[in-house]
């Protein structure tokens, strides 16, 4: 049996490279330029390559699994509990072949290039908006200091602030400086639209972000989402699983008969996290004006009126993750059941 195993510690352009066919030792070291990472990997017998899931680390995957290795992906943060003494290449390198070998520590599946392609499509949309709301602030900051207060809510910025620089409430040479500001932050909205387009263009043509949009509070962009971030639901036991990869379950500290559970762990993919809650606050908007509400938003109205908002929101959030592993997984759209 072939026990070759071999850490990659990835890069720009150096690569780092320890092979160890003794578990918990290194028995030869390579220190790679990328253009050689082909020639060599493509030389090397079949073996078991460990990297950290950064940067490249799921294009690297592919070509290495075309080429017949086995490829495992960690986590950084599991990785770096088994580094030694400093942080350099070697160490990084030597701590990924000893992370390997712990089997509870969860892999990391490799992306196929579509779901790499729809994260990046929210990441530049997520990038757009990030970068219009500093736009507004700094704006609506500007305007203040001449008495120009502007209401709260991005609709109301354009129309306010055009406003407020025909009535030529601030110097001309600043008020050219502004109105290009007012273009950039209507710019900004436009590609931020046209990226949200684009997703619910590519949702049309997704089956599992159309079992996952019968959900309630889950939209385009949070099923397009799961799609690009998550992969494979079926690598999840259960819903309570998937949740807790979400980062929805509570903390815990326990010892003896002494159990106290805290506020969630906020482990796992923040952006995802964030979108399932605002679906889930959502949710909870749309439950209380219905005339006919639905059991799964009953209960979370009754959580709301007993613990307050954010409890609700972050408690139903929960809730969906779960009811979206079972739709996803089974490959059918939500049952609504209506409360009795």
């Amino acid at each position: 049996m072939n026990t070759t195993r071999v850490g990659i510690d990835l890069a720009k352009s150096v690569f780092e490279v320890a092979v160890s066919r003794t578990p918990g030792r290194v028995d030869e070291r390579q220190r790679l330029a990328r253009g050689r990472m082909h020639t060599f990997f493509a030389q090397h017998e079949s073996a078991e390559i460990v990297m950290e899931a950064c940067g490249s680390a799921h294009h690297w995957g592919r070509e290495l699994e075309a080429m017949g290795h086995r490829v495992l992906l960690l986590h950084p943060g599991d990785v770096a509990r088994y580094r030694d003494g400093n942080k350099t290449d070697r160490a990084d390198a030597k701590a990924l072949l000893e992370a390997a070998r712990n089997e509870d520590i969860d892999r990391v599946p490799i992306k196929s290039v579509d779901q790499q392609a729809l994260g990046a499509l929210h990441r530049l949309r997520e990038g757009y908006l990030r970068t219009r709301t500093a736009r507004i602030n700094a704006l609506r900051g500007h305007l203040r200091e001449f008495g120009v207060v502007i209401s709260i809510g991005a609709k109301h910025v354009l129309p306010e602030a055009r406003a407020a620089l025909d009535r030529d409430v601030v110097p001309a040479y600043l008020r050219d400086a502004l109105e290009e500001l007012l273009v950039e932050i209507e710019t900004l909205r436009a590609k931020a639209e046209g990226l949200r387009a684009e997703l619910e263009r590519l949702a049309d043509r997704m089956p599992e972000a159309q079992w996952l949009m019968s959900v309630p509070g889950i939209g385009v962009l949070t099923a397009t989402a799961f799609v690009a971030f998550v992969g494979d639901v079926r690598r999840f036991r259960s819903g309570r699983d998937f949740a807790a990869y979400l980062g929805l379950t509570p903390r815990e500290h326990s010892s003896g008969f002494s159990r106290r559970l805290g506020s969630i762990t906020k482990r796992g993919n923040t952006y995802v996290r964030m979108m399932l809650i605002h679906g889930a606050r959502s949710a909870l908007h749309a439950g209380k004006i219905s005339k006919e509400p639905d059991n799964l938003r009953t209960w979370a109205l009754a959580i709301e009126r007993r613990s307050g908002h954010n409890v609700a929101a972050v408690a139903l959030a929960n809730k969906l993750a779960r009811v979206c592993w079972r739709v996803w997984r089974d490959q059918r759209p939500f049952e609504r059941r209506l409360a009795a």
